[in-house]
């Protein structure tokens, strides 16, 4: 499942958040590259524990557990905090696939990754190349949303980042462990619950039908939620 998330921030506070971390001390991206990647990615990235780093966490954070879309879509158990990288003209990330573990050195914490994200900060306009380009079920497709808004998608799933030919992109990036690991069973709950939510909007919360599908979507939940 691919979802397209708007607004997890506003354009204006995405661009604060970009202007803030752009000041940054920015470092090699290579120091969170399992041994694949490595040889396929040149970019930049903010260090794990800078200061700068922390307050963008915060941010994006807070914004990702009020967004109603990325909770329905993702139903996380845990979340890798998130991460921040830099592309100018030349940079890229080629061809791979997220590591299926994640260790957190500042916490010990380690997660399986279910899902990866990508929450771009800077307006498409703003540079050339950089696309996100995801394999499906339909092939390589290309991705490149406004400032403040983000894509999931499945982490098993091969991916890159085209090369910048001009401008600058600078991303939130992230992976996340789902209550729910199984991909097929994730996707039939989110379709459930937006057409819930769209019903519930039409003939309200009490409506019989619709408390019977939110009693069908719950239990569902449980059934393949892991603890």
């Amino acid at each position: 499942m691919l979802v397209a998330i708007p607004d997890v921030l506003s354009p204006d506070a995405a661009a604060r958040l970009r202007e803030q971390i752009a000041a940054a001390d920015w470092i090699d991206g290579n120091a969170t590259s399992g041994a694949g990647a490595a040889s396929v990615k040149r970019n930049r990235q903010l260090p794990e524990n800078a200061e700068a780093t922390a307050n963008a966490q915060g941010q994006v954070t807070a914004a990702l557990m009020d967004n109603a879309a990325f909770l329905s879509a993702a139903l996380p158990h845990s979340v890798f905090p998130p991460l921040f990288n830099r592309y100018g003209p030349g940079e890229e990330f080629g061809l791979h696939v997220d590591n299926a573990i994640r260790f957190h050195s500042g916490s010990g914490a380690r997660i399986r990754t279910d899902l990866s994200c990508t929450l771009f900060l800077t307006d498409p306009g703003d540079y050339e190349g950089g696309e996100l380009e995801i394999e499906g079920s339909f092939g390589m497709v290309r991705h490149k949303l406004p400032a403040g808004h983000a894509l999931l998608y499945p982490s098993t799933s091969l991916h890159r980042v085209t090369p910048v030919t001009s401008g600058e992109r600078i991303s939130c990036f992230f992976w996340l462990q789902s209550l729910v690991a199984d991909n097929a069973a994730r996707e039939m709950l989110y379709d459930l619950d937006q057409s819930v939510q769209a019903l519930s909007a039409e003939r309200g919360k009490t409506d019989a039908q619709v408390l019977r599908l939110t009693a069908l979507y719950h239990n569902l939940v449980r059934r393949w939620a892991q603890s």
